[in-house]
């Protein structure tokens, strides 16, 4: 039955030689990775006017140089991940870089913040698609929680179908939303060149304003770089891409940044020309809609495909998450079950670890995770800081053909991507600290998983362990709870390794059924010793465990080991086993980490 609904959520299982047909097309890769990056901009104009309306109405002429600041940084960004696709063609982004230029320590930094960057991707995404559904919606608030975790889900088991399977679905909403504005940008540019906007809603260009300070526009600056969360993910990606797999993530990282150079511009021009006003129940996207359109289809289709592509922006997080941690897993820093692909090619652990923990982290902030935003842009910009300085170094290092242009740009996108993340830890310090609390934690456990990998590889290793001990010997344990079939079943077994050397051990919790169950063992089994055991304490595994003990310590000191041999019957029906106490693994369990014991079961199958 388990089975069955596997099969119908996921698909049918793929073979390792198809996958190849699980890789991207640019048209796909570009709605799946880019869908992150291309739905900031329903935020990331909004963010700069939150920060001049403390000025006043008058400053926000202030948003036009700034973002001409944010698209210098997105042409930065794109242009030195794009040298880092090529330079870099296996993937791993930011981690891969800062680790082989800048060290251990830096990469980890950058692996670790994108790894909870991706966490908070999903979490803010879902939460803030489900806010927009519910606004539209007031009846369904109540239920902010449940719809943002049936959306993760949701999207979970899209992914967990494929890559291309999931990218098919997801590619119609992305391509909608950029449709939808571009409509909104171009009717509304119509409007502006053929006067059907008052000149009046806005300030000119270049008017003083009163109490504007370069503190206020670098903060003002920073919060608008929000909108560039999500341009790293192509090249963390490059694995999913159809060969030649550098030259099209190149492509779709150039078409992602030409979008959204755009779309940024575009609204941020229209909300300056129309006098927008940041409010708290009305976005900045929906006051530009509702101005150039009135509330008729159109409006309702941009609200429609933002809600949607701020849900599918999640998705940019299923793509780049598991494709980070495979590059972490191979250099031993997170568990190897990252490197295991699925049913159907996709590194299924990484998909649900990414859908289980970014549930748990709506549960805790019940679906409101507005104030994790500067968590979620600071997460980003410390590993573009990091992969920037990374690829100066680089340059400097080994000085290719044509490396000074290339040293420029990363200069430049270092210096900015700096002035960005302190500019978020100076004003928005109460909302980004706990970074600097749980990288140190993050990459301390990654330490610990590293070393206990290079620990077990080097007592495994042949040339480096100990000798193995001759065995010369085996004593068997054969653990019995009655006189029946599986017993039987498990004495004849034993019998077969070691007919001179069995120990059947009965703990008993009355004497009388002690003694009863002696007499009865003499005469069906008289050649195999019996050993008695009384709990006080009606337990199976106390009495047990230490008669093991007993018999394994003096069993080592004439080099023999101790092998338990349990019995345990398997009923017809997988359900069925709830009806019994499994008292078989509970044995197993136990004796598994006592040192020198051997323990093996001897499954008796129920017929009805």
């Amino acid at each position: 039955m388990i089975s069955s609904i596997k099969r119908f959520l996921i698909g049918r299982p793929l073979k390792s030689n198809e996958l190849g047909e699980q890789k991207l097309n640019k048209t796909k890769a570009l709605a799946i990775l880019s869908s992150d990056a291309l739905s900031s901009v329903a935020y990331g104009p909004e963010q700069i006017l939150i920060v001049l309306v403390t000025i006043g109405a008058a400053a926000f002429w202030y948003s036009i140089p700034i973002a001409i600041g944010v698209l210098i940084l997105l042409t930065a960004l794109i242009l030195s991940y794009r040298q880092i696709i090529f330079a870099y063609p296996h993937g791993g982004g930011a981690y891969v870089v800062s680790k082989n230029n800048l060290g251990v320590n830096a990469g980890l930094i950058a692996g670790g913040s994108l790894l909870v960057d991706y966490i908070l991707t999903v979490a803010v995404s879902v939460s803030a698609g489900t806010d927009a559904i519910t606004s539209a919606f007031p009846n369904l608030h109540d239920f902010n929680v449940e719809i943002a975790i049936i959306f993760v889900v949701f999207i979970t088991i899209l992914n967990l179908r494929g890559v291309t399977e999931s990218a098919s679905v997801l590619a119609y909403p992305v391509y909608l939303f950029v449709l939808a504005l571009f409509i909104l940008i171009g009717v509304g540019l119509y409007k502006i060149l053929t006067g059907g906007v008052a000149p009046e809603l806005h300030t000119p260009i270049g008017t003083p304003v009163a109490g504007i300070s370069l503190f206020i526009l670098l903060r003002a600056f920073a919060s608008g770089s929000s909108a560039l969360t999500g341009v790293e993910a192509i090249s963390n990606a490059i694995p999913n891409f159809k060969d030649p797999a550098p030259n099209n993530a190149s492509k779709t990282l150039m078409a992602m940044g030409a979008l959204l150079a755009i779309l940024f511009s575009g609204i941020v021009y229209l909300a300056y020309y129309y006098g927008i006003s940041p409010r708290a129940e009305v976005t900045v996207v929906s006051q530009i809609a509702e101005e150039t359109f009135g509330r008729n289809f159109m409006y309702f289709f941009i609200q429609g495909t933002t809600a949607l592509i701020l849900i599918l922006a999640a998705n940019t997080g299923y793509s780049a998450f598991p494709l980070l941690a495979v590059n972490l897993a191979k250099d031993k820093f997170i568990p190897r079950m990252f490197l295991s692909r699925g049913d159907r090619l996709g590194y299924s652990n990484g998909i649900i670890i990414l859908g289980i923990t970014s549930i748990l982290l709506i549960v805790a902030f019940h679906a409101e995770t507005e104030h994790l935003i500067p968590l979620y842009a600071v997460g980003v910009f410390i590993p573009f800081t990091l992969s920037q300085t990374g690829m100066i170094l680089k340059w400097i290092r080994e000085k290719p053909q044509g490396w000074l242009p290339k040293l420029v740009i990363n200069s430049i996108g270092a210096l900015i991507s700096f002035i960005v993340t302190i500019m978020f830890f100076l004003t928005k310090f109460t909302q980004v600290w706990s970074i600097l609390v749980f990288l140190p934690i993050i990459i301390f456990i990654f330490y610990r998983i590293k070393n206990h990998y290079d620990a077990v590889g080097d007592q495994l290793r042949i040339t480096t362990c100990e000798p193995a001990v001759p065995i010369e010997g085996n004593v068997i344990i054969v653990p019995v709870a009655g006189i029946t079939h599986v017993v039987e079943n498990s004495i004849n077994y034993a019998k077969s390794l070691s007919p001179n050397q069995i120990i059947a051990v009965y703990v008993a919790f009355e004497r009388q059924n002690e003694h009863i169950f002696e007499e009865k063992w003499k005469k069906w089994q008289p050649d195999v010793r019996l050993v008695t055991l009384h709990s006080h304490y009606r337990s199976i595994i106390q009495p047990l465990t230490k008669f093991v003990d007993t018999v394994e310590h003096k069993a080592s000191e004439a080099n023999y080991r101790v092998t338990v041999v349990i019995p345990q019957f398997i009923p017809k029906r997988s359900w069925e086993n709830i009806l019994h106490n499994q008292s078989s693994l509970l044995i197993r369990s136990f004796l598994l980490f006592r040192r020198n014991v051997i323990v093996t079961t001897v499954p008796y199958h129920l017929k009805k």
